[in-house]
């Protein structure tokens, strides 16, 4: 593939997951960026009340995003509801975002087993003590669970939870920002074509994958 240059964004790829994998690859080379696989994860209500928190991301494919957490939070609950979801990436030694729009699935039981299973024994028993999002006490509640779960599983694999696993986002659009001193901001967005349809909108441009771009004003 020619290198696509714009002013000011250089993309690799028209094929925006691959030009993901580029920018999270140099933010994780970056040595002022202690989590580059932190995002913004925003859900809402089926009422349109929005929530968001960071979580991690834990892969990624031409497939969408994953995370894992507990189905029983707030967020599983919303997503459960109501199954659409953005993600936002910061990289601000690199002056860059990144967001995502799309729909959310749960991944197969077996993979969030396996990626469950492949965490040190204490973040195991941390998800089995915490349910999520509930009401506590107190914190020596959670240590003293805590205690009775390292001492209970000490010998013996812990089982994951059944209210306990992974999510895939499934992308619809990506945009790609990279902010300049003028304040004339880079962006382009990445829109993925509905089954069927094949027009091209005003400034739209074939992308690959069946997603088209355009440049956006900052």
């Amino acid at each position: 593939l020619n290198r696509t240059y714009f002013s000011g964004i250089q993309l690799v790829s028209l094929d925006p997951i691959k030009q993901f994998g580029n920018w999270f690859d140099e933010a994780t080379k970056c040595p002022e960026i202690g989590e580059p696989n932190a995002m913004c994860l925003a859900t809402a209500t089926n009422d349109g009340r929005p929530s968001a928190r960071m979580v991690l991301l834990k892969g990624y494919s031409s497939e969408g995003f994953r995370f894992f957490t507990n189905y029983e939070s707030r967020k599983g609950c919303e997503l459960e509801s109501n199954p659409h979801a953005c993600l936002v990436f910061y990289w601000e030694p690199l002056n860059r975002q990144i967001r995502i729009e799309g729909t959310v699935e749960r991944i197969p039981y077996q993979s969030s087993c396996d990626y469950f299973h492949s965490r040190p024994k204490s973040s195991q028993i941390g998800a089995v003590v915490s349910r999520q999002s509930t009401i506590v006490p107190n914190r020596d509640y959670l240590r003293q669970k805590n205690a009775e779960l390292e001492e209970k599983y000490k010998d013996t694999e812990v089982p994951m939870p059944d209210y306990w696993g992974g999510y895939i986002i499934k992308p619809v659009s990506i945009e790609f920002w990279q902010g300049q001193t003028n304040r004339l901001h880079d962006r382009i967005v990445f829109t993925k074509l509905k089954d069927g349809e094949s027009e091209l909108g005003e400034f739209q441009h074939a992308a690959e994958g069946g997603w088209v771009y355009q440049r956006l004003s900052p």
